[in-house]
């Protein structure tokens, strides 16, 4: 379903949006420094085309999320495969006790 729009050189152009949730789990007290952490990886991976939103959740139950949302799934493959994110990655993952379990979806409705 084609949900979002762009205006790009005055024409408005659909994309298919994109989502990958990724369930977290951090190592005892890292929380305050994995939040420094994504705060600033969200600098530089916000300037990628595509990118519309990416996010640290946090549940009442203590359990950690994490959804980035970009404009298509060519867009997100463009991002991840970027030298940019092999650069920032491995940081976030020195925070984790073991590797995200990640989910990708395309959004049905609205």
């Amino acid at each position: 379903m084609k949900i979002l729009e762009k205006k790009l050189n005055g024409d408005f152009v659909n994309f298919d949006m994109f989502v990958m949730i990724a369930d977290v789990q951090l190592k005892d007290g890292a929380e305050d420094g994995f939040k420094t952490w994504f705060s600033e990886s969200n600098k530089a991976l916000s300037s990628f085309p595509g990118f519309v939103s990416r996010k640290f959740l946090k549940s009442t139950d203590g359990t950690y999320r994490i959804v980035v949302e970009h404009e298509s799934k060519e867009t997100f493959i463009q991002m991840h495969n970027s030298p940019e994110h092999d650069k920032i990655h491995p940081a976030g993952h020195a925070f984790m006790s073991g590797p995200p379990q990640r989910k990708t979806y395309t959004v049905a409705a609205e």
